[in-house]
């Protein structure tokens, strides 16, 4: 059996393939722009939730979590990132972590930016679907007409900061934007506010499959031992199969949801791709680095390198993945 493509993220705990312009879509009181959510509580057992978030320049009020973790990763336009005491300009690739009662105000630039973001316990995005707008449309409601405007407040009740871990903030002088510093090209050595330049920070290389992650389950407030995996494809093309079952072809602008427990491979049928892989524990990218190689080339190596096969068994034993 193939891995079933889907429009919605079915709930019955099995594996799917959506395109990133698919999923339950929502949109918010006053905002232009859309979220398209791709796995999340009922996907993930509440451990992560990953959604595109699309829309031309927008604003919201600073605010922040008590139990949330944030995270905010983009792939088109900028973004204004207000993130504790620091700010920043994020472009394409560059990524932005917002751990518990850090105060933040993720803002897009536009023209169109779009965000990937990753969110830690899962059932905070309920936020999004109890005060959702309907919206059919292709992209975004660009234009924010006046039947749009009902509040947050008169659509959740005036509790709804403690109910859904969600506390505005009145910021008086908030942080000016300020440039990159080379403390934004590696990743801190524990759970604190961070920005990450793209192309920088830890780079491992496993045959020809390298891993630059932005975050890890060092910097990140919870991670599980059993690992669901989110696979966002970038460039090129893979195919993926369940133990068992037939290949399934996957393309750029497709997501792969891997539920935890199951037995997967992927195979690369383009001579380049590019994902972004989401995973709510030690998963593949741990994999890589723990068996693999540092790198410090940004491209990749021209032929594939030899693979230490004692060490990836190693490695599988540490984390706990079985090799099937």
């Amino acid at each position: 059996m193939s891995i079933p493509r889907v429009q919605k993220p079915p709930t019955d705990g099995s594996s799917y393939i959506i395109n990133r312009m698919d999923g339950d879509i929502f949109t918010m009181p006053g905002l232009r722009g859309t979220f398209r959510f791709y796995a999340s509580e009922q996907q993930t057992d509440n451990r992560i939730s990953v959604f595109g978030w699309d829309g031309p320049a927008d604003d919201q009020a600073f605010h922040h979590h008590k139990k949330t973790h944030d995270c905010f990763l983009i792939t088109e336009g900028t973004m204004k990132a207000y993130c504790g005491d620091q700010c920043r300009i994020l472009s394409p690739g560059d990524f932005c972590s917002v751990p518990p009662f850090t105060i933040h105000k993720p803002t897009p630039l536009g023209p169109i930016t779009r965000v990937l973001p990753l969110i830690t316990p899962a059932a905070w995005v309920n936020f999004f679907r109890d005060a959702s707008i309907p919206f059919n449309g292709l992209m975004f409601p660009e234009f924010v007409s006046a039947d749009r405007q009902t509040s947050i407040a008169q659509m959740l009740g005036p509790d709804f900061e403690e109910k859904y871990d969600n506390y505005n903030e009145h910021v008086e002088n908030p942080p000016p934007v300020t440039p990159w510093t080379e403390a934004d090209e590696v990743l801190p050595d524990g759970v604190v506010p961070y920005y990450l330049k793209y192309n920088s920070g830890p780079k491992w290389v496993l045959g020809g499959v390298s891993s630059r992650p932005f975050i890890t389950t060092t910097q990140s407030v919870i991670s599980f031992p059993n690992t669901h995996h989110c696979l966002v494809l970038l460039d090129g093309s893979v195919e993926v199969t369940l133990s068992g079952g037939s290949p399934t072809l996957a393309h750029a602008g497709d997501v792969i949801f891997l539920t935890a427990g199951s037995a997967f491979s992927i195979d690369f049928k383009t001579k380049y791709v590019r994902i972004w892989s989401y995973a709510s524990g030690d998963g593949i990218e741990a994999l890589i680095g723990a068996a693999g190689t540092p790198m410090k080339a940004q491209a990749l190596p021209n032929e594939a390198l030899e693979i230490d096969e004692a060490k990836v068994n190693d490695a599988c034993k540490t984390l706990g993945i079985e090799i099937v």
